[in-house]
């Protein structure tokens, strides 16, 4: 038969209250020595938290719910459920994560992942974006990854776009690339905010940007991989100029690729005609081209242990927004 908190109990010669507070968590005073001997009792007996038992005591399981809006399984998506999943696994918690789906009322999800009676709830963007939450279910979720709340009502967790974009653009500088073209990600938060902080440094640095130099990687209003891309065409149109970019920074990585094809064809030399740098770090990419490819690594798995740091907190934190910094990663492009 499985083992009761009763069992521990009289083998630790303690209350099974106390059990209760070194298995469960609680308000129960012990000493370490107390602590420790009960876990080494129980896991010699192979006890198995009862978690029907702890939702009745607690009025919610060890769980914790991520709503995801957008595909949970890309690469740079799933870091951030590895960096949440771990955080909450080292407290003893557990996740489940429910996508929501552009057929799918927010609202109802709510009210489906409440029924398991999660200790918290989690909502998580595949990419940086601003959202609305409604009033009817915005007390029910304790945290927003990558993405923010117009209103500023949840706490939020995203990247520090624009400070990526100085320090891309820096880095740029610092190697002696003055003429810097810009293939950007039309109509995604990332693109305005990056592009913020490419003028930013440019600015202060003294350098100007012809206006045709600042241009979409896609047809589309809106970024894609699979919109109609117009890398080749902006690029050919660049390389015929008699004043040539000396690099190009990319929106991301898929983009850079696109732009090492079409120097390529026309027989430039990457980094010694045009340098190139970009942003997310997809390894299967940004390792692979020749050379490989300076670009900057987005913070998810930072991000997805801060979301579960500020759920496991016993208090709100100071500031309800926070962005977090990318890293350069730099190679040889």
């Amino acid at each position: 038969m499985a083992a009761s908190l009763s069992d521990i109990a009289k083998l630790a010669d303690v209350s099974v209250k106390t059990v209760s507070g070194a298995l469960h968590g609680g308000n129960v005073r012990m000493s370490t020595a107390t602590r420790d001997k009960i876990r080494g009792i129980a896991e010699s007996l192979g006890y198995v938290t009862n978690l029907a038992a702890q939702s009745m005591r607690t009025g919610s399981m060890p769980l914790i719910a991520v709503i995801a809006d957008g595909l949970a399984t890309s690469p740079m998506g799933s870091e951030i459920i590895r960096g949440f999943d771990n955080e909450i696994r080292m407290s003893g918690m557990a996740m489940f994560m429910v996508p929501l789906g552009r057929e799918r009322n927010l609202d109802l999800v709510v009210a489906e992942v409440s029924r398991f009676r999660p200790a918290a709830i989690a909502y998580v963007c595949m990419y940086h974006k601003v959202i609305e939450i409604p009033a009817s279910v915005s007390k029910s979720i304790g945290v927003l990854i990558n993405c923010r709340e117009s209103s500023n009502r949840i706490p939020s967790i995203v990247p520090d776009e624009i400070a990526a974009a100085v320090e891309n653009t820096n880095y740029l500088i610092s190697a002696g690339r003055r003429r810097i073209a810009f293939l950007n990600l039309p109509g995604l938060v990332a693109g305005e905010l990056r592009l913020q902080g490419f003028l930013q440094s440019m600015n202060a640095h003294g350098l100007s940007v012809p206006d045709d130099w600042i241009r979409p990687a896609v047809r589309q209003q809106m970024y894609s991989d699979r919109a109609h891309s117009l890398v080749a065409e902006h690029v050919q149109e660049f390389m015929s100029q008699p004043n040539r970019p000396d690099a190009i920074l990319c929106g991301n990585d898929r983009i850079a690729m696109e732009v090492y094809m079409a120097l390529r064809r026309f027989g430039a030399d990457i980094p010694s005609d045009v340098a190139v740098t970009s942003f997310d770090n997809q390894i299967d990419i940004a390792a692979r081209l020749d050379p490989p490819l300076t670009t900057m690594a987005l913070p998810h798995r930072a991000m997805g242990r801060v979301a579960a740091e500020i759920l496991l907190a016993e208090q709100l934190p100071r500031h309800l927004s926070r962005s977090l910094k990318f890293r350069l990663v730099e190679r040889s492009s």
